[in-house]
C-alpha cells in the first residue's frame, strides 16, 4: 500500500484514469459492435452514416493511447471494407 503522501495521490490518479479510460474504450467497443451488426444485417445506408463515428471514436482512443496507432489504422480498414462490401 502507498505510504508517502505523493504516492497515495498517485494511486487515486491511476484509479480515476482508469476507469476514464475503461469508459472510453467500453464507448468504443460498443460502438464497434453496433457497426458490425448493421453489417451483418445487410442495412448498408445505417452503416455508412455510422462509420464516421466509429472512426472519431477510435481515433480518439488511438490519441489517448488506449489502443495503438496501427492497431486503430488496422480497425478502420478493415470496417470501411465490410461496410463498402455490402453494395
Amino acid at each position: 500500500m502507498a505510504i508517502t503522501k505523493s504516492a497515495k495521490k498517485a494511486l487515486r490518479q491511476s484509479l480515476r484514469r482508469k476507469l476514464h479510460n475503461r469508459a472510453k474504450k467500453d464507448a468504443t467497443k460498443k460502438l464497434l459492435k453496433e457497426l458490425v451488426l448493421l453489417v451483418s444485417q445487410k442495412k448498408a445506408k445505417e452503416a455508412k452514416e455510422l462509420l464516421p463515428k466509429v472512426y472519431k471514436a477510435i481515433d480518439k482512443t488511438a490519441k489517448a493511447g488506449l489502443i495503438k496507432k496501427n492497431a486503430a489504422g488496422r480497425k478502420k480498414s478493415n470496417l470501411a471494407r465490410m461496410v463498402f462490401a455490402l453494395k
